[in-house]
């Protein structure tokens, strides 16, 4: 089995060492807690667009992708029509309230519209999710990456999670909005001479390609309503749309990114270019999958059956090592440590929020001023880096790597979305019912996984459906808050100025 040799590594290093020259060159030029975690509210829609996708993107994503097609087929690529239905309820409902309020955290809405006890519930369930997404989506590309390049586990942990430490904490938003697009770029340059250089080996081409996944069942899809089923048509259309939704909508990660937009104007229609971009890109990665599949049993060499990979999650990086010219594997690794960095700077400039706007300002030090935040908001952001680095050498596995945003954001994500669009949609819900919602989504989702077979892909609708209607059901037992406490907060009584600032 080939290994990474020197170029490979002179080319990744150069790569990394552009990365941090972003975070320097951003240093300067912060005064507030505004410019540090929106970037002074001041990004385009296309920026917006591209770094809500690469935040998404993780190196989870970028090796478990191919490799959900390699071993089960075409099924999970329906999730990218979920999109025509996020777009619109995103544009329409979600953004308006959280852009029109100005809100630094997303949390600060369950505040409004419910109570601060909400809020903080919220932010720590967000705080604890992301936490320990984070210590997993460093680890598990790092060791996937051990086995097939040689590279050691704790150096690919130190240097995706040290580095992006660095040029988060010394950057802010603005470095990480630009190491985004960077990053993204690499991922899609990287994907597409990958499907070059397979292509060019299988007889007959995309054609080719066709016939032997269907000869292999991997273009089969299944309509079946059985939710035991891992993936069916009805799950990946209907489970899917809901973790996107609850990416979108109530994930801080996401939020902030389009909270960076100029206008609510311009964060509108970065969504509906990211629908437009991620569409294709997206695919590439899936076709990706379903190309080395035939790549690699066209010719009758599985390296997964024949022991060559000890899993799946390995297939892209085992091609990239061994079959493309020297000093491509090293731009190549890098894009997985790309999506890796991406998802790190994302995260942990969330979580930075987050602690300091919901927690800290509002339960601790409210009068805290711009000077002081701007310094906490650098030293957070450096000790949740270390804390990332150091659970990732701890972290275990948490199913495939495909299952494991959907697995995690589905169990603490469902329900806290079932709590958003019933703060938004009823003007008769109430505190005291929305609590009762969540444990109940909670409570559903949590058995659900734990005594069922249920499909992972429902558990984001199962835990959201049941925190709404349980949430309004037992809101009736307590009296309604007037009209005038909920303006702007409910979407009867939202605001009429379209873009108000």
């Amino acid at each position: 089995m080939a290994r990474f040799g020197w170029l490979d590594y002179g080319v990744f290093v150069a790569y990394l060492l552009v990365s941090l020259g972003i975070g320097v060159a951003f240093t300067r030029g912060q005064r507030t807690i505004k410019e540090y975690f929106l970037a002074g509210r001041s990004m385009g829609s296309v920026v917006v667009a591209i770094t809500v996708i690469a935040s998404l993107f993780s190196g989870i994503s970028y090796l478990g992708t191919p490799s959900e097609v390699y071993v089960h087929g075409v099924g999970y690529w329906l999730i990218v029509l979920g999109t025509f239905i996020t777009t619109p309820v995103m544009t329409t409902i979600f953004m308006p309230f959280f852009y029109r309020a100005k809100y630094y955290s997303a949390y600060q809405y369950m505040e409004e519209r419910f109570s601060v006890g909400l809020r903080t519930l919220s932010s720590v369930l967000f705080i604890s999710r992301v936490t320990l997404w984070l210590s997993v989506a460093t680890y598990a590309p790092a060791l996937a990456l051990e086995h097939v390049t040689g590279m050691p586990l704790w150096l690919s942990i130190l240097v995706t999670g040290g580095l992006t430490t660095l040029y988060t904490t010394l950057g802010g938003m603005r470095a990480v909005v630009w190491c985004d697009v960077m990053q993204f770029v690499v991922l899609c340059g990287g994907q597409l001479v990958i499907l070059a250089v397979a292509l060019a080996d299988i007889p007959g081409g995309m054609g080719g390609v066709v016939d032997l996944a269907r000869e292999a069942g991997r273009l089969d899809l299944s309509f079946s309503l059985d939710p035991a089923i891992r993936v069916t048509v009805w799950s990946i259309l209907i489970g899917g749309t809901c973790h996107n939704l609850v990416l979108l909508g109530t994930d801080q990660v996401s939020i902030q990114r389009y909270m960076t937009a100029t206008s609510l104007k311009t964060a509108r229609r970065s969504m509906w270019i990211k629908l437009v971009i991620s569409l294709p890109a997206l695919s590439l990665f899936y076709l990706t999958g379903l190309v080395l599949f035939a790549f690699y049993h066209h010719g009758g060499t599985d390296p997964l059956a024949a022991g060559q990979i000890d899993k799946a999650d390995q297939i892209l990086p085992f091609f990239v090592v061994n079959e493309l010219p020297r000093g491509l594997p090293g731009i190549l690794i890098a894009g997985v440590f790309a999506a890796t960095m991406s998802t790190i700077s994302s995260g942990i400039n969330s979580l930075t929020t987050v602690t300091l706007v919901d927690v800290y300002q509002r339960l601790w030090k409210p009068d805290a001023g711009p000077e002081h935040q701007l310094r906490l908001a650098h030293r957070l952001t450096l000790a949740y880096g270390l804390l990332i680095v150091a659970l990732a050498f701890a972290a275990g596995r948490f199913g495939s790597l495909i299952e494991a945003p959907v697995k995690l954001f589905g169990l603490i994500g469902g329900p806290l979305l079932g709590l958003f669009l019933l703060g938004m949609l009823s003007r008769r819900a109430n505190a005291p019912g929305a609590v009762l919602g969540w444990l109940a989504g909670a409570l559903a989702t949590c058995s659900a996984a734990m005594f069922t077979n249920t499909s992972f892909l429902w558990y984001p609708i199962l835990g959201s459906v049941t925190a709404f209607v349980i949430g309004w059901a037992t809101s009736l037992f307590w009296p309604p808050k007037g009209d005038t406490s909920l303006i702007g907060l409910t979407w009867h009584t939202r605001y009429e100025c379209d873009e108000q600032n």
